[in-house]
């Protein structure tokens, strides 16, 4: 996007409902105009959700502790850690379901299922977590997965809907592609609900940077229209990225406490914070539950 015009018609092509081609991303990911880019990404997201941003609690508890209570206000049960084999990971999700209830549990990585399929099937492992109450796998990474399509495909199969795709470690230059490859994947299975675009996993000596991260951002929503969130980490990156990500395209927060308590030193509570970051972009807070239901 060298030009005003350009950008004007790309302006038009999303007011009218029509997608950027994967060539016209490609060139958008070259831009240094990020107000340009952004501005884009905010039509497009506001197209699709007009001034609506949501935003979950989530409890995370250990998979060796899973039957421990869990905050009332926590709308999702995170299990986190690594379970040793399926038997133990799926007594974890079982106990973690007997606490959460109608609540949403979600818990280990594509890593992990793909370790514990090794002489069985990737179908048998997905299958038994969901029958112990399993609903979303925590962490599936574009960019570690061997055989994204594979991996959709057995998820899909096993009653897995309402994916959550994420980005590990990629480097900037290299997340444009993986964002393509999510909507495509989204194209053949329609299962994607969201796509958080930055790094889960930050690296010490090559942080990313606030530009680099609104910019990936913009270009996740331009990129995977057919992809109903673009979500941001807030305990990862923070209330300041969450917020500005709010007006580049993004349309959920993920990952707000469920205590009711104000941190020490902190005026507000998370639920209260998390409203008025919000509410300051512009936007209208929205609590959501672990199924992407608007409570």
């Amino acid at each position: 996007m060298s030009t005003g015009t350009t950008f004007d018609l790309y302006m038009d092509r999303i007011n009218r409902g029509d997608r950027l081609s994967p060539m016209e991303i490609r060139e958008l990911a070259e831009t240094p105009d990020i107000l340009s880019l952004g501005m884009l990404a905010d039509t497009m997201r506001r197209k699709m959700h007009g001034t609506r941003a949501t935003f979950v609690r989530v409890a995370d508890v250990a998979f060796d502790v899973a039957g421990a209570s869990v905050p009332p206000a926590a709308r999702e049960v995170r299990l986190t850690g690594t379970p040793a084999d399926l038997d133990s990971a799926t007594t974890a999700v079982g106990k973690a379901k007997g606490v959460a209830g109608d609540r949403t549990v979600v818990g280990f990585s594509w890593t992990d299922v793909a370790r514990w399929s090794v002489g069985s099937s990737l179908d048998r492992v997905l299958t038994q977590l969901r029958q112990a109450g399993l609903d979303a796998i925590a962490d599936v990474h574009l960019d570690t997965i061997d055989d994204p399509t594979a991996a959709v495909e057995s998820l899909k199969s096993t009653g897995f809907q309402q994916l959550r795709l994420a980005i590990s470690r990629a480097p900037a230059d290299e997340r444009t592609d993986l964002l393509l490859l999510a909507s495509e994947l989204q194209n053949a299975h329609g299962n994607i609900q969201s796509l958080n675009p930055l790094p889960l996993t930050l690296a010490t000596f090559r942080p990313t940077t606030g530009y680099e991260d609104v910019k990936m951002v913009a270009l996740a929503r331009l990129a995977a229209p057919n992809i109903p969130s673009i979500q941001v980490d807030w305990r990862r990156y923070g209330p300041k990225l969450a917020q500005v990500a709010l007006t580049f395209g993004a349309d959920d927060i993920d990952g707000i406490s469920p205590s009711d308590d104000a941190p020490e030193g902190r005026r507000r509570t998370a639920r209260a914070e998390i409203d008025r970051n919000i509410m300051v972009a512009g936007l209208a807070p929205a609590e959501r539950d672990g199924r992407f239901n608007v409570l």
